[in-house]
């Protein structure tokens, strides 16, 4: 009997083959949480320290990259940020735009 693929089987086989990894459904959170110390835990800041829980991802983004060039300044936000991918910073920020304020 002759076997018949699948484009999904081909794509899962591709894949595979590639060394592609399941993206963990609970990534950006837990990136998401290295802010906690500053900004509340799911960006609900309880102090001086700006709240992130609801604010607007594209505007988040862009604090982040004054932050990154140095054009806002900081204490400690503009090393931190320079320890993560862009991809990274759009996993936190779209989480943090998801949480209720």
């Amino acid at each position: 009997m002759k076997k018949r693929w699948t484009i999904a089987a081909l794509i899962g086989t591709a894949s595979s083959m590639s060394g592609a990894q399941p993206v963990d459904p609970d990534l950006a959170r837990n990136l998401a949480a290295t802010c906690a110390n500053c900004h509340g835990t799911d960006g609900r800041a309880r102090d001086a320290s700006a709240a992130l829980a609801g604010y607007p991802e594209k505007r988040l983004l862009e604090v982040i990259e004054e932050f990154r060039s140095g054009r806002r300044k900081a204490t400690i936000m503009h090393q931190l940020v320079k320890g993560y991918t862009p991809e990274q910073m759009r996993l936190i920020a779209g989480y943090f735009a998801a949480q209720k304020n």
